[in-house]
This record gives structure tokens, C-alpha cells and sequence, in this order.
């Protein structure tokens, strides 16, 4: 299942630049059709991004929920473990698996009510219209303002997310069960930025005269010691 080791960076990347070009071009559109410009403002008044807004709200939606598994997944989230840490190191083991079992049962049963509701308000009408199956008393559920797209699809999103959420707990869990290591995110880090070298061991940074690094007041570049000049100097005044 290595396919699901990046799934959250894919939809996230695709989600927040889709948004970011969908507002970038109804921003544009609106100031460019006040152009008094001949022909052209006509063209773009005739084009309709009402739903512009609707669909950035949508996709923020779907990255949030995709951005918690991503948290869970890579140590993110803000936790308090003051008295955890205090712990002996077998006690403190067993409390991280009970946290981490606690997250997946509570997001397995959001997940649960979640697929529900989408199922009951609308996702059931949808299914069964599909496969030519009766549909005797089961509504078609409501739409969208401005796409006018079945609102069950949008609240996907809660199902989607939580069960993802749920599997990372329990991915997380089962790592520490195995090497007792827990995701740590790094702050410090930018993806796709290679960590420089580290400086030789018998690299002396204060004899470098490349105006990058400090340079020593008591040692010149050759190794003596300024001690003795400073000293002559005082004694010469």
C-alpha cells in the first residue's frame, strides 16, 4: 500500500492550487470586466463565475480534512505530554498506545456517522439510480446553491478524511508497537532543500577571511597570537 504513503500531499497540492487559480482568475474577471474596453468587456461580462466562491470553500473543506490524516501521519498536531514524559519508559508506552488507540476509535466513529448521514442524504438516491435499483420512497437529497452539485458529495469529505485519519492512527500506532519511534515533525526543514555539508572537524570557522564568518581578535590567519602585539602596543605608549 505504498501508493498511501503520499496520498494526502497529492490532494492537498491539487486542492490548494486548484483554489489558489480558480480565485486568482474570478479576482482578475471582476476588475478586468469594469474595463470600459470595447468588445472585450462584453465577453467577459457574459461569463459567469458565481460559483467560484462556492467551489474555494468546497476545496479549502477537503484539504482540511485531508490535512488532519496528514498531521497524524507526520507528528504535527499539538499534544500535551508533560505528564506522559514523567513516566516510566514502559508506563509511558502503554499511555501513547491508548492515546493513539483513543484517536482511531474516535475518528472511526466519526467516519461511521459520517458515511451515514452522506448515505441517508443523498449518496443512497445516487447509488441505486445508478445500478437501476427501485427507488420507491428515497429522496433524491439537496443541491448546492451555485454548482447545483448533490450536497451529499461535498460532505464526503467527513467520511473520506476521518477514515484516512482513522487508518493513520492505527498506522502510527502499529510503528511504535514495532520500534517505539513516533512521528517528530522537523520545523526547521523545507522539502526539497538538501542539509549542507557539515564543516570538517579540524576546520578552524574564525581563520576563514571570506567575510561570511567571525573572525578571531586574539589569533591572525597565520596561527600567532595577537596577545603579543597588543601587548607591545600598550607597552610602546
Amino acid at each position: 500500500m505504498k501508493f498511501l504513503d503520499h496520498l494526502e500531499e497529492w490532494l492537498i497540492t491539487f486542492l490548494m492550487g486548484g483554489a489558489t487559480l480558480i480565485i486568482f482568475v474570478a479576482v482578475v474577471h471582476r476588475y478586468a470586466a469594469g474595463l470600459p474596453i470595447p468588445g472585450v468587456q462584453d465577453w467577459l461580462l457574459s461569463l459567469n463565475f458565481s460559483w467560484a466562491q462556492e467551489l474555494t470553500i468546497i476545496m479549502f473543506v477537503w484539504m482540511c480534512k485531508f490535512g488532519a490524516a496528514y498531521g497524524v501521519r507526520t507528528g504535527i498536531h499539538v499534544g500535551v505530554d508533560v505528564l506522559i514524559n514523567r513516566l516510566s519508559r514502559p508506563m509511558r508506552s502503554k499511555f501513547v498506545i491508548l492515546g493513539l488507540l483513543a484517536g482511531a476509535l474516535f475518528t472511526g466513529i466519526v467516519a461511521t456517522l459520517a458515511a451515514h448521514f452522506v448515505w441517508e442524504n443523498g449518496a443512497h438516491y445516487y447509488f441505486f439510480n445508478l445500478l437501476g435499483q427501485p427507488l420507491d420512497g428515497i429522496t433524491e437529497g439537496p443541491t448546492t446553491p451555485d454548482l447545483e452539485w448533490p450536497t451529499w458529495m461535498v460532505y464526503s469529505a467527513v467520511p473520506l478524511g476521518s477514515s484516512l485519519m482513522c487508518f493513520r492512527f492505527l498506522q502510527v500506532m502499529t510503528t511504535f508497537v514495532k520500534t517505539g519511534d513516533l512521528p517528530h515533525h522537523d520545523h526547521s526543514h523545507v522539502d526539497g532543500l538538501d542539509a549542507e555539508e557539515p564543516l570538517p572537524a579540524d576546520t578552524n570557522p574564525y581563520a576563514m577571511s571570506d567575510n561570511l564568518h567571525p573572525r578571531d581578535l586574539h589569533h591572525s590567519l597565520d596561527g600567532k597570537s595577537r596577545k603579543d602585539d597588543t601587548s607591545k602596543g600598550g607597552d610602546a605608549q
